[in-house]
């Protein structure tokens, strides 16, 4: 999946550097590659992309949160979190909540809101694969 969104990060004249000094297990480096390197993807495919507003920020939490496979049940375990039905949603629900409140200029209020308001295109939104792997 690394080599995939890079090929295709390539095409868009766009690079990520990734700088580890706490994330030790290979597994969990890789996560992190593929989940910042669809917020790379996101950024060099959108002209207009402002991580300033609430709604630009949930809705590339939500793409990353569900193609790059951080909530799979397997790491929802692991975390402490396991639910038989819907566990992807609820995870990316939570985690993009995480996200977005830590951007200053997002209250729990503006992201909440923000990611409701997006949810649907963005979950859906699966490029560049042809659908969630």
């Amino acid at each position: 999946m690394v080599k995939f969104l890079m090929e295709h990060m390539e095409k868009t004249g766009c690079k990520i550097v990734v700088c580890s000094d706490q994330v030790k297990i290979q597994d969990d480096v890789n996560q992190v590659v593929i989940h910042e390197l669809i917020h790379a993807y996101d950024e060099c495919r959108a002209s207009n992309l402002d991580w300033t507003n609430c709604a630009h920020h949930a809705c590339s939490e939500i793409r990353a949160g569900h193609l790059s496979g951080d909530c799979h049940y397997k790491r929802e375990f692991l975390r402490g979190f396991m639910k038989i039905r819907g566990h992807e949603q609820d995870c990316v629900r939570r985690r993009v909540m995480k996200s977005v409140i830590a951007n200053p200029f997002c209250s729990e209020t503006a992201a909440k809101d923000a990611m409701e308001a997006v949810w649907d295109v963005c979950y859906n939104d699966t490029k560049p694969f042809d659908r969630a792997p």
